[in-house]
């Protein structure tokens, strides 16, 4: 136990040395001394070779012990290289925070430990939060700084091939197949990718596009990413400084390219991933790839599906449109409002692409009406839209990174709550707007604002950049899809018998579940055992996301770039954990 103190590293360096005592001598009173009654435990790998949260003083009690037998973790001190232990807010509670290391009998681990005053023990500091985080395999780090290779291979032998020829061989696989077999060279990809490749796990993507970064590349003309540079960074290689604060699609699809040849990746572009099948015995998977003409079956112990949450386009039923007389086409075929100047245009949906595509073709010269399906979150890209991210502002990636994945989901709840009462503040202006002209607004199950959108359900959301102004304005119009008739050959008839002429139809209706391109992919079998995708489950964790599925070898990994940097870790560990016959396939 604690009594409470204004040095913050005092504070947590005796919780810590008494948390190991607690462990290691198996002393349960002690331990339950350290804990709040209302506390939380995340575990990252570390210690149940699992992603997993577990909630509340009694249940810790009997989920740690067992677990801390088996792992024998040790040497829990503050970490010298981070962040100094401080007193922060988190989730709207004041604490005390530190960031620790620790080993175990496999790996060396990071944590962050919260302290706050138990009223009802003198006030005495306790555990509020615990995150275990797995960082690296004994005898398997990373191959970076001290580890990285000498290149002997290529750099002293002037008669053997050199670092091309190695490179080409590499990525070719004309007499081996890859380890791990990646779909999708996205952010998703690339991120897994590279972090496999540091582990001396041979891995090869897929990509059906023409160049790599055509999946940013090829969308619509106007696009820029939502979220600020400094939280986008790929594993290992930031962007560079003076880089704009949002950066345009073609600037990332670039930068994928580039990073690609800077990771010395195995990427396969033009190569259609047809489908596999999983040897139980064997534990390897039998996949067709369509490259050039040609088919060629290799034989990967994993399959990463990192086609993201955009994978199939979701194309409605709605009554008449097949009688249309102009084009209809899916947001993703989307491209530039210039070719559509004078046109008439609808646009069905009101998430982020709906209104993006509706600004893009206003601006270009377009008549622009917008369908709302159903109550969409409005924020502003700034200052609200970020503020979910304000820890990035200051401090190290690594740092934030390890915060942001130390945070229970009941929490962060609690924390994106908070933020989008701020966010509503900080818009009213607008919101009261869009409400006047009839736009029906909605803040998130629970009010949690839009991240817990994204994760939950993918969309659902717009981050304002002028659109919802056009609307408040009557510059874009919008309608209810529900007084939508029928289309005709002319445009869409309303129930009220006015018909708007068009040109043009955009369906921003979004993508289907990612459960459906499995069940494509590799069939309802696997599909019934991998279960619902992404959204969070009983576990307080996204379903079957960067971790083991109910399918062996099948591995999914998706999301903005933030979250494929730090989701990708702890599955590249997973994957090379079950290679080194650490974990059981």
């Amino acid at each position: 136990m604690l009594d409470r103190t204004d040095d913050s590293s005092v504070a947590a360096d005796t919780w810590l040395a008494q948390f190991e005592e607690a462990l290691g001598n198996a002393d349960e009173a002690l331990l339950k001394s350290l804990f709040h009654p209302d506390s939380y435990w995340r575990d990252v790998l570390a210690l149940s070779w699992n992603i997993q949260t577990v909630n509340g003083r009694d249940a810790i009690l009997k989920a740690l012990p067992p677990l801390a037998r088996n792992m024998a973790p040790s040497g829990f001190a503050i970490a010298p290289d981070r962040a100094a232990p401080r007193r922060v807010m988190r989730a709207g509670t004041n604490a005390i925070e530190a960031i620790f290391k620790f080993e175990t009998e496999v790996g060396r681990g990071n944590g962050i430990i919260r302290l706050i005053p138990d009223a009802d023990d003198g006030n005495r500091l306790k555990a509020w939060t615990l995150l275990t985080e797995l960082g690296e395999l004994k005898g398997f780090e990373e191959q970076l700084g001290v580890n990285r290779p000498r290149g002997n291979a290529y750099s002293r032998d002037f008669r053997g091939p050199n670092w091309l020829d190695l490179r080409n061989a590499s990525a070719g696989y004309a007499d081996r197949d890859p380890t791990v077999l990646v779909i999708g060279g996205g952010q998703s990809g690339l991120s897994i990718a590279a972090r496999l490749k540091q582990l001396n796990v041979d891995t090869l993507i897929v990509d059906r596009e023409q160049r790599i970064g055509d999946n940013w590349r090829k969308r619509y003309h106007a696009l820029t990413l939502h979220n600020q540079v400094q939280v986008n960074h790929l594993p290992y290689l930031h962007f560079p400084p003076n880089w704009p604060t949002y950066i345009p699609k073609d600037k990332l699809a670039n930068w994928f390219e580039a990073y690609v040849e800077a990771m010395e990746l195995n990427f396969w572009t033009e190569t259609e991933f047809e489908g596999g099948s999983y040897d139980e015995e064997e534990g390897r998977w039998t996949v067709t790839l369509r490259r050039a003409g040609a088919r060629r079956t290799m034989h990967p112990r994993h399959v990463v599906l990192a086609t993201g949450v955009s994978g199939i386009p979701s194309v409605p039923e709605i009554a008449g449109l097949k009688d249309f007389a102009g084009k209809v086409m899916h947001s993703s075929q989307y491209d530039d409002g210039e070719n559509w100047k004078g046109k008439r245009a609808i646009v069905i949906g009101t998430g982020n692409s709906g209104h993006d595509i509706a600004q893009d073709l206003h601006s270009s010269g377009a008549q622009v009406t917008l369908f709302q399906r159903s109550s969409t979150l409005v924020v502003s890209i700034e200052p609200s839209a970020q503020l979910v991210y304000a820890p990035y502002n200051e401090g190290t990636l690594e740092d934030n990174d390890l915060i942001a994945t130390s945070m229970p989901l009941k929490l962060a709840r609690k924390s994106h709550a908070l933020t989008a009462e701020k966010s509503k503040a900080l818009d009213q202006e607008l919101l009261d707007g869009l409400e006047r002209v009839g736009f029906k607004l909605d803040f998130g199950e629970d009010n949690t604002g839009w991240q817990f959108k994204y994760l939950t359900r993918g969309g659902g959301y717009y981050f304002n950049v002028g659109c919802s102004d056009l609307i408040v304005k009557g510059d874009i119009a919008l309608k209810q899809f529900a007084d939508l008739d029928t289309f005709t050959a002319d445009g869409a008839r309303m129930k009220c018998g006015e018909t708007i002429a068009a040109d043009l139809v955009v369906l921003a209706t979004g993508y289907k579940r990612q459960e459906e391109l499995v069940r494509k992919l590799f069939g309802e079998t696997v599909q019934k055992r991998v279960g619902t995708i992404w959204g969070f489950g009983d576990e307080q964790e996204l379903r079957n996301m960067y971790t083991r599925t109910g399918q062996p070898g099948l591995w999914l990994i998706a999301g903005g770039l933030a979250q494929c940097r730090i989701g990708s870790k702890h599955l590249a560990l997973q994957i090379k954990a079950i290679e080194e016959r650490l974990l059981p396939r």
